[in-house]
């Protein structure tokens, strides 16, 4: 497998390495403040980069605001072609709580919030978090495609929807990308990762491991071990193998953690290998 899983083009010109860099976890507890360690994300983050991962995946209400922070603290002024990619559409109003905000002005504020946070003039993918059921993402798209105009965000990108929710989407914004949670044992969204397939669109796994520790699946450790790898790793790697579309972004506070997950790009699953992870007769098994 080519390094960090190859190459994939988001909306066009926005090349970037295949496996990339979720920065939610380097906040602190329940994605709420500080780290405990600012000096060692700080580290983390400027090692992402120099161990080639070129795209990193954050969100204003990572923190809120930590992430965006430590990222620019960390990277700004930031090498050339490396991509940021954060989000908008969320209100934090305490640890681990999310609260839906889609209306056009809190969207604009958190866009321009983004920029000043990141160091940047202009966002190169903006995705918006969640569409809020009490706005409609006509609305809310029409905020982002107006940003889009004035030369604040480049592309625009959705978290979290279906397929219809995509096509509807597509009546107002030209979308790049689509970020679900999907990996190995969580596959409730195939449709959409096969439109993304169907339409050159880039598919962001979130939760790419199954959650905390090793991801639950019968066949992952015995596979792992074949490979002397790690479960998590083959998680990994099976994303990659899954989709060309796929861009997969775990996301770690510790350096040791990071290393481990992008030396998955590094190992090749059989035929076989893919059949047992995902059943000889599933639509998941590349072709």
């Amino acid at each position: 497998m080519d390094t960090l899983g190859g190459n994939i083009t988001i909306g066009g010109d926005l090349a970037v390495r295949r496996l990339g860099f979720g920065a939610m976890r380097i906040t602190g507890e329940g994605i709420w403040g500080e780290p405990k360690d600012h000096a060692g994300a700080v580290h983390l983050m400027r090692h992402v980069v120099e161990s080639g991962v070129n795209f990193i995946d954050t969100a204003d209400s990572y923190g809120p605001n930590v992430s965006e922070e430590i990222i620019a603290e960390a990277l700004a002024p930031y090498k050339d072609g490396v991509v940021i990619a954060t989000k908008a559409g969320f209100e934090r109003p305490g640890p681990s709580v999310w609260k839906e905000n889609g209306h056009p002005q809190h969207l604009r504020s958190a866009v321009e919030g983004s920029l000043k946070r990141l160091k940047l003039e202009r966002i190169d993918l903006l995705q918006l978090h969640r569409i809020d059921p009490k706005v409609p993402v006509a609305e809310s798209l029409g905020a982002l495609v107006d940003l889009q105009r004035e030369g604040k965000i480049r592309h625009i990108g959705l978290s979290q929807v279906t397929t219809q929710q995509l096509r509807e989407a597509q009546r107002t914004a030209t979308i790049v990308s689509l970020q679900n949670r999907y990996n190995v044992a969580d596959r409730e969204y195939e449709n959409e990762l096969e439109e993304c397939e169907r339409q050159n669109l880039a598919f962001m796994p979130w939760f790419p491991l199954a959650g905390e520790g090793t991801p639950e699946h019968d066949s992952l450790e015995r596979i792992a071990n074949a490979h002397h790898a790690t479960p998590t790793q083959i998680a990994i790697v099976w994303l990659l193998a899954r989709s060309p579309q796929m861009l997969p972004i775990p996301g770690t506070s510790s350096l040791a953690h990071f290393d481990e997950n992008i030396a998955a790009a590094d190992i090749e699953l059989t035929v076989e290998e893919m059949k047992e992870l995902c059943g000889p007769t599933d639509s998941a098994v590349p072709h």
